[in-house]
């Protein structure tokens, strides 16, 4: 099956139930910020088709990016969607699959020259200006903490959860940021590997802590709807399996700084 197909499958089971918030069964402003959540991923995956018919990546980059787009129309439109508008623990979990599974996935893919080749030279300017800040791993991790904790305040927290429009900005932020996070640790050069351990350790760090102030909390943070005890699974979630990614990733990153400063040491000596 060809990946324009896929892609139509992908968005013709948004038609039933399967889907909950797509752009073919909601309605009103629902329907219209998931028409462009739902196009905007399409538009990106068919670019990529298109530019591997001019730069072909490596077998298993091409599928992950494919693995990747599919998981995310499906964490953005799925039902996990509607679950998390009255349910701490399902947004959470959204938020994670955002964070720790399809960044990194798309970081690990390393679509740019596929993309580089289909969108012209000034598109081009524009995507390497985007992705100028992961130079800097620690910069990096600076923003998408910021991110993450503004969008954990409950204020925010709630205004993402009744308006479409500010869900879909609050998701936009945890993707651009996570993305730049996961690419500026995975792809740090040798000399920066240790700023990327520093990163992924402090993002380990805080969203530990976040997770524990959730789970420890005497009472519910957002609204007594979502219950005391959903919104620890939600912290929990955050706190033990979100931290799993940032811990396998930190050990990746110490083990490449190791070997630097060990060929360093021998050749030096």
């Amino acid at each position: 099956m060809s990946v324009a197909r896929l892609v139509l499958v992908c968005l013709a089971l948004n038609s039933g139930q399967a889907v909950a918030h797509s752009p073919f069964s909601s309605s009103g402003q629902e329907s219209v910020a998931a028409g462009i959540a739902a196009g905007t991923v399409a538009g990106l995956w068919l670019l990529y088709a298109v530019g591997c018919r001019h730069v072909t990546p490596t077998a298993w980059r091409r599928w992950l990016f494919h693995l990747t787009a599919i998981l995310t129309l499906f964490t953005l439109l799925g039902p996990l969607d509607k679950w998390a508008e009255t349910s701490a623990a399902a947004h959470m979990t959204q938020h994670m699959l955002m964070m720790v599974i399809i960044a990194p996935a798309f970081a690990l893919a390393k679509p740019l020259p596929q993309y580089y080749k289909v969108w012209g030279r000034y598109a081009k300017k524009c995507w390497r200006i985007a992705f100028k800040i992961t130079q800097y791993p620690m910069l990096c991790a600076y923003l998408h903490g910021i991110v993450i904790w503004f969008w954990h305040i409950p204020t925010f927290y709630m205004l993402a959860v009744v308006n479409p429009w500010i869900h879909i900005l609050e998701h936009a932020c945890f993707l651009i940021t996570a993305i730049w996070f996961w690419w500026a640790c995975l792809h740090a050069f040798s000399s920066k590997s240790h700023y990327a351990l520093l990163a992924l350790l402090f993002t380990l760090m805080h969203t530990g802590f976040l997770g524990a102030l959730l789970t420890f909390a005497n009472a519910p943070f957002y609204g007594e709807a979502r219950g005391l005890p959903d919104q620890q699974l939600a912290g929990l979630i955050m706190w033990v399996l979100g931290g799993l990614p940032y811990v396998s990733a930190a050990v990746w990153a110490a083990n490449r700084w190791y070997t630097k400063f060990e060929r360093e040491f021998t050749i030096n000596k």
